[in-house]
């Protein structure tokens, strides 16, 4: 693919402008006074307050605020926006804010679709971007020392170019978003099968905390120093620190490639074949498994085929002996044309059609769980069935993107048109998201499945945090407190308490 901007992409045009925009009414909101504007200013390259500036920086890609754009409000605005040029820039900022009582909210790509990067109750939007590019390579160690603000298009393009390498992870919002954001949220790439998911991929962090102190973790293959600190802040999506380098592990440039697709009679028979092809030790790079409906949506197949896409890349003894493994377990489905591996892979990082829908009245959004091979089948069937059955619904449908030897990640998309007028309100959109997001994730978790596999909680999913985690979210409180005590880094997130108050957005 071709390189992106190197800069945030905006999901959608807001009405009015970025200038105009306003916070939605609810969460209360901090401004920045003077004496710490002037003290930011001292100690960060670049501190701003223009309006446009601020507006478009408190924004992301999380569908519901997409629909707010429309009205011109926005999920949450900062006061200032803080943009760092070096690592210590950002532990001097940070140090500012804790001293001061301000909230402060990393964000780069803002390509999260879960609210993550809003700043909520205003306070500093800290925009890492300027924190880019590749520091060091150690080929004989396959390790790439990388700064958070790099854009996940141009840190492949770099390593496969100038050193002939890869870290495997490649999300659908490859060009949107940047390696502080991936390991913020946790996330997963399309070939996350063979290469891991990210918390797989990390080695090693550097990491500025609430108060300007830093660390940093990892740094060998295995060790039995204590707990891993490096998974800590992988997924802590801001609220215990902020990363400001990491280690990732790289793999030599794949020389072999080897596609496949077949169809299945149903989904959950697709999902055996995928079981049993991890069981069997085989990981091939894609394991993708479309339902009758998203088959027939994205291939034009019928609603009767559930389409399964495959592809390795590797060795070439590596790849062609995993794929004896997957031909074997496929041999009982029907054989289906091999260039639908090639229409996805020219497809797989369009988001073009989000803003289209949101603008056209419909309420649409992806939920992807994850969950082991025995539940699957319930969760599948009991979330699609959920989300179908609230008033408005138009579609609920899934495919499995990444599969383990334990389990795999089912990701739903639903779509409403809710109200009964020409043109739903945007009290009935909010209620619609809401009601679907409820159905769909408590039957998940009835089901024995978890609250998210890679987008991550955010505000969105924040009122879901005690059911998913049970007793678990009482020990993350006193982890923040611990190390943020004033409760400045992106408060009201992950289902954490806040000194600012609750988000009251969902």
């Amino acid at each position: 693919m071709e390189n992106g901007p190197g800069a945030p992409t905006p999901p959608i045009e807001i009405a009015g402008g970025a200038a105009a925009a306003v916070a939605r009414p609810g969460p209360a909101r901090v401004e920045v006074g003077d004496d710490l504007l002037e003290r930011l200013r001292s100690v960060c390259v670049e501190v701003t307050d223009d309006p446009a500036t601020v507006g478009a920086a408190s924004q992301d890609w999380w569908p519901l605020a997409m629909t707010w754009a429309l009205e011109g409000q926005l999920a949450g605005r900062g006061a200032v926006v803080a943009r760092p040029g070096t690592p210590e820039e950002v532990a001097a900022v940070l140090a500012a804010c804790h001293d001061a009582r301000v909230p402060v909210t990393a964000a780069a790509g803002r390509s999260g679709v879960c609210g993550a990067s809003v700043p909520v109750h205003g306070g500093v939007v800290l925009d890492l971007c300027g924190l880019a590019g590749i520091r060091d390579v150690d080929d004989e160690s396959l390790v790439v020392d990388v700064l958070p603000g790099t854009f996940g298009d141009r840190f492949e393009a770099e390593l496969r170019h100038e050193h002939r390498l890869t870290c495997g992870h490649w999300p659908q919002s490859m060009a949107l978003s940047t390696v502080g954001g991936w390991l913020a949220c946790r996330g997963a790439g399309q070939l996350s099968t063979r290469y891991g998911k990210i918390e797989d991929i990390v080695v090693g962090l550097d990491v500025a905390l609430a108060d300007g102190r830093t660390l940093t973790t990892g740094g060998h293959p295995r060790q039995a120093t204590g707990p891993d600190l490096t998974q800590l802040f992988v997924g802590s999506e801001g609220t215990l620190g902020i990363i400001t380098g990491a280690r990732l592990a790289a793999h030599p440039v794949p020389t072999h490639e080897r596609r496949g697709a077949w169809s299945f009679a149903s989904f959950t028979d697709g999902l055996e074949a995928c079981r049993r092809i991890l069981r069997r030790g085989a990981t091939p790079a894609v394991l993708r498994l479309y339902d009758g409906v998203e088959s027939d949506r994205n291939y034009h197949v019928g609603l009767d085929r559930n389409v399964l896409l495959v592809l390795d890349e590797g060795d070439p003894a590596v790849v062609d002996g995993m794929w004896h493994v997957v031909e074997d377990e496929c041999s009982g489905a029907e054989p289906l044309d091999v260039e639908l591996v090639e229409h996805w892979m020219h497809k797989r990082n369009d988001v073009a059609a989000l803003e289209s829908l949101i603008s056209n009245g419909f309420v649409v959004d992806t939920m992807e769980i994850s969950g082991p091979w025995s539940v699957l089948p319930v969760a599948y069937h009991a979330a699609t069935r959920a989300i179908a059955a609230v008033p408005g619904a138009l579609a609920a449908s899934a495919h499995c993107s990444h599969s383990y030897l334990d389990g795999a990640c089912l990701y739903f998309t639903f779509a409403g048109r809710p109200g009964t007028g020409d043109a739903p309100t945007p009290e009935e959109k909010d209620a619609f998201y809401r009601a679907a997001w409820d159905a769909g994730t408590r039957a998940v978790l009835g089901a024995g499945g978890s609250l998210s596999h890679h987008h991550g909680v955010g505000l969105n999913r924040a009122r879901f945090m005690g059911e998913a985690l049970g007793g678990g979210l009482d020990v993350l409180d006193a982890v923040k407190s611990a190390l943020d005590p004033h409760g400045v880094l992106n408060p009201s997130k992950l289902g954490l308490r806040s000194p600012f108050g609750d988000a009251g957005l969902v």
